[in-house]
């Protein structure tokens, strides 16, 4: 039996014409990311955003063609919509872009009943939370949405971190998201997922200098003026702690459930507790808790180390009588695929760190996430 190769593959590819261009998809330079390993063929393929989902057809035609290819025996095309840095910007005519400050400094926290309410289109909300900063969540949620539309699953990710939001970097995405008539915001896209973030309306090193009344108007701005289409799930990146973000959020919509995750050392253990806490009184269920950071393997000896030790997590969610998700591994590709703008279950989809994300959304599968 031949061995398939990168090349062999850009060759059948070669042969898909995408009809926006005029030319086919590999000279047109939209095939990213192309993994071959032992027949298993994936790649990234970067379509028009104004486009946007009538551009499936050609996936599937790119899908198709590679499939039919000798000795292929899986074929995984993560189409996305990638705006180059400033396209996304309206042009002089257009609408401004709604400023999320506005609307925010008057507004008070509500004393109503929490209000069961999604934003349009959306099934269902989930909240990626961890007690400190510095356990990996942000890199979680990234890998876990990613692997979410990899599975055929529409994903949107909100980046509620709003002092570090460090989604628009880990997923790749620059530009400003635009708007029609200066109220409705409209989102921008990568690897199969929808983004909103608040570091996509600032400069990346320009600090978000907002108290609470104005983050937390920002916030129920995303989650209300945003035009998020239909999601099978809404990820919520929430910041570090149990303070106002994680409150307005419990309060203002139907939060389906939350995932924690920690380190398994007791410090990061002490306060994941703590967000646990909070989800508790808010009535938000939990989910189950992530070990990140478990293990690495030496590079020189093979042996596997756990330099923040093992299993404190699964002892955590014993102790409290919650599920334990899994163990994400520590890994250099892991933090290089991030800082790079693809996360790792879309640079290296077969190997065992990716893995362990596609496993846990098995994991959150079974739980009903996806009813």
């Amino acid at each position: 039996m031949s061995v398939v190769t990168e090349a062999d593959v850009l060759a059948v590819l070669s042969g898909v014409i995408d009809p926006s261009k005029g030319q086919d998809i590999v000279k047109s330079d939209q095939i990213k990311n192309l993994s071959v390993n032992a027949g298993k063929v994936s790649f990234i393929l970067e379509v028009d955003p104004a486009r946007g989902s009538a551009m499936e057809p050609l996936r599937a035609a790119a899908q198709k063609a590679v499939e039919a290819m000798d000795s292929v025996e899986t074929v995984q095309v993560i189409m996305t919509a990638h705006a180059a840095e400033g396209s996304a910007a309206p042009g002089p005519s257009a609408p401004p872009i709604p400023n999320l400050r506005a609307a925010a400094p008057n507004q008070q926290e509500s004393t109503e009943p929490p209000a069961a309410k999604l934003p349009d289109g959306v099934k269902k909300i989930i909240a990626i939370a961890s007690g400190k900063g510095g356990v990996g969540k942000s890199t979680v949620a990234s890998n876990l949405a990613v692997a979410m539309a990899a599975k055929g699953k529409r994903v949107g990710l909100l980046d509620a971190d709003v002092y570090g939001p460090s989604q628009p970097r880990m997923l790749g995405v620059s530009g400003r998201p635009s708007s029609p008539d200066g109220t409705t915001i409209l989102p921008l896209r990568n690897h199969g997922v929808t983004l909103m973030s608040l570091g996509l309306m600032t400069a990346e090193d320009e600090a978000i200098v907002w108290r609470g009344p104005m983050l937390m108007g920002a916030l129920q701005q995303m989650l209300g003026q945003v035009q998020w289409g239909k999601l099978d799930v809404l990820i919520v990146d929430l910041p570090p702690g149990t303070g106002d973000v994680q409150m307005t959020l419990s309060q203002k919509v139907d939060v389906a459930g939350a995932i924690v995750v920690s380190t398994p050392q007791d410090i990061a253990l002490l306060d994941a507790r703590k967000g646990i806490d909070m989800f508790k009184r808010m009535n938000v269920p939990i989910y189950g808790l992530i070990e990140n950071m478990a293990s690495f393997v030496c590079d020189e000896c093979g042996k596997v180390h756990h330099p923040f030790g093992h299993g404190g997590a699964r002892a955590e969610a014993e102790k409290l009588g919650l599920p334990f998700l899994g163990e994400i591994p520590l890994d250099l590709d892991i933090r290089i695929a991030s800082d790079g703008g693809a996360p790792l279950v879309v640079t290296k989809p077969d190997s065992p760190q990716a893995k362990a994300f596609f496993d846990l959304v098995d994991v959150l599968d079974a739980a009903g996430l996806f009813e």
